[in-house]
């Protein structure tokens, strides 16, 4: 097996501050590298240094495997606003096309053309000006995943990605014979994707071979040896402390390396790990009271110009609930919460039907994707005054007085959420709060949202995130529709994927994965709906069903059109235009033929 990538004594810093010194690690052909390490610590540079966007301090050896392909996305992805989707690719790909004949250009255009397509992308002429985040960061994928090239460098490549998309991603790497290096968040990518973790801690690097869990328990190994390690030096450490207090006579004659020793072993007694616990009862973040009334919905409906983004939505939320939101990128998540906390007035636009009634000992802490603005040379400590929550979430006492703007990007999103928790709400609304932040702090956040005493909400793209902590989903449809799905993300893509086979199957109806759903129901303690169905219900469920089928090899059909190579441009737009459509329409009839099963 090749060795793709060999790194040698390579360093960086910025100012006094050391991120890594001195590391080196080599990556071979058909690895797929996750590297781990908590924010602020150099992942992004290291990154750039591997891609050739930065330099090391020390010199030192970046060498990859000659005429081999390498492809780089950054987390911010450069582009022209006035270009349409399809030109900016095309332009920024420059570098790769060319070199190449005819026939091999139009090869690129057409991948370029069916990874738009199977990112949702399906009108490749729109002005990039117009895309969401999320769009965005699909064309910077569709542009790199185009190259083919034979090493992905990848920088958070899930941030502002919809679960569907993410899902499309893990599988097109997954199958895919590259090799990658890639820094991520998303824990059930990772594991699903990579066959390596690499961590960076303190400056060194730790090689992990096998999935996340596999990582967890070699970490925790490692962690529990040099703590024991720790232990012992310790107790050489007070031998040679009471060697240091004797007489000042008795030491005259001893050698210079000992009392250089004892200051050596004092500053390794001094390092050891210590695990993130967290405890609400010693911070100044604890919830208060929450009464039975909290926000009742009643028959709410939104629109903003022609787009309904809620429709006759009720429900009344409940003390202690916690509900997790999912939906395509623009489906009304966002505009959903700004609406049940008030945030919506008359005079910003859109048109507002029905009633939000809220509960006079609501508390709301609303933590908003665009985060927050902090004051020049503000400091940690200035903003979160409370060290014992700073250090439970990572800020280390040496850091407190450090400006806010010197801060990694990651850092200041996690003292964004703490200035939200030091609101003591007892209704919390995190709308992505995974975006951004590491996997150590992923899991400390984790821990302290499973103590919170309050109703919480959250949206999130983040599955593993979703299934330790909410209890039931409202699934944005599209077109206003939200459906209420009990379980947690996990179930709920395995009641879709258990449904869609039954399907292609073509099972009768008592064996489909309505069955199942109910189950789930059942065992999350929420009794299904005893109404029969009506004899026009049923009808609508049996055409239904006729027509999934239909949409399903429909679907099949595109996808094998699409692959084929023998479409020219305009068949090739007309059905990738298709294919964007099939899939929404897929989307509603599954929504639809859900409400009716749960009768």
């Amino acid at each position: 097996m090749a060795s793709y990538l060999q790194i040698e004594n390579i360093s960086k810093s910025y100012g006094l501050k050391v991120l890594f010194k001195n590391i080196g690690f080599n990556i071979n052909e058909g690895d797929k590298v996750a590297l781990i390490a908590p924010n602020g610590t150099g992942k992004t540079s290291l990154l750039k240094i591997l891609a050739g966007a930065d330099a090391s301090d020390s010199g030192g050896k970046v060498l990859f495997l000659k005429d081999i392909r390498i492809a780089f996305l950054e987390q911010e992805y450069a582009y022209d606003p006035g270009k349409s989707i399809f030109r900016q690719i095309m332009d920024s790909s420059r570098t790769w096309t060319e070199h190449l004949d005819p026939d091999h250009l139009w090869q690129y255009e057409l991948r370029v053309t069916q990874l738009l397509t199977q990112f949702g992308l399906t009108d490749p002429e729109k002005p990039m000006r117009d895309l969401s985040g999320g769009e965005v960061k699909r064309v910077a994928l569709t542009q790199m995943l185009a190259s083919e090239a034979d090493f992905y460098i990848m920088d958070e490549p899930t941030n502002h990605l919809d679960i569907d998309a993410i899902e499309f991603l893990e599988s097109h790497l997954k199958h895919s014979r590259c090799t990658l290096f890639m820094v991520t968040h998303d824990r059930y990518f990772l594991d699903r994707v990579c066959n390596t973790v690499m961590e960076m801690d303190r400056g060194s690097i730790y090689i992990y071979r096998g999935d996340y869990m596999n990582f967890l328990e070699k970490r925790q190994e490692r962690i529990d040896n040099y703590n024991a390690e720790t232990e012992r030096v310790r107790n050489l450490y007070r031998r040679e402390l009471e060697w240091m207090h004797a007489s000042p006579c008795a030491r005259t004659g001893k050698a210079k390396y000992r009392k250089q020793a004892f200051w050596d072993i004092k500053e390794r007694a001094d390092d050891s790990y210590v695990q993130q616990k967290v405890d609400l009862s010693e911070t100044k973040a604890s919830n208060t009271y929450l009464g039975n009334k909290v926000i009742n919905c009643r028959d709410v409906s939104f629109w903003w110009e022609s787009k309904c983004y809620l429709s006759h939505f009720t429900y009344n939320f409940q003390r202690y609930e916690r509900v997790g939101i999912v939906g395509r990128n623009a489906a009304g998540k966002t505009t959903f919460l700004n609406l049940i906390t008030g945030g919506w007035k008359p005079e910003l636009g859109g048109k507002l039907e029905g009633v939000i009634d809220l509960g006079t000992s609501l508390k709301i802490g609303y933590y908003h994707q665009s985060g927050m603005q902090f004051k020049p040379g503000q400091t940690v400590l200035e903003t979160v005054n409370d060290t014992h929550l700073l250090s439970r979430f990572l800020f280390p006492h040496d850091m407190l007085q450090n400006p806010v703007e010197r801060l990694s990007g990651g850092e200041r999103r996690r003292l964004y959420l703490l200035t939200i928790l030091m609101q003591q709400p007892n209704f919390l609304i995190l709308d992505e709060p995974t975006n951004d932040l590491d996997i150590v702090t992923l899991e400390i956040l984790e821990e302290y949202l499973m103590e919170f005493k309050g109703s919480l909400i959250i949206v999130s793209h983040d599955r593993h995130f979703l299934d330790r902590l909410v209890d039931h989903l409202f699934v944005f449809c599209g077109d206003g529709i939200v459906k209420d799905f009990v379980g947690n993300y996990t179930e709920y893509r395995t009641f879709i994927k258990d449904y869609e086979a039954a399907q292609k199957k073509d099972a009768p109806a008592s064996q489909r994965p309505a069955q199942h759903d109910k189950g789930i129901a059942a065992e999350a303690g929420v009794a299904p709906k005893k109404r029969k169905l009506s004899w026009k219900e049923q009808q609508e469920l049996k055409a239904l069903e006729e027509r999934l089928s239909a949409l399903e090899a429909e679907k099949a059909s595109l996808e094998v059109r699409l692959s084929s190579g023998t479409l020219d441009a305009a068949a090739l737009q007309e059905a990738s235009a298709r294919y964007g459509t099939l899939q929404e329409e897929l989307d509603a009839a599954e929504m639809r033929w859900l409400e009716l099963s749960e009768i």
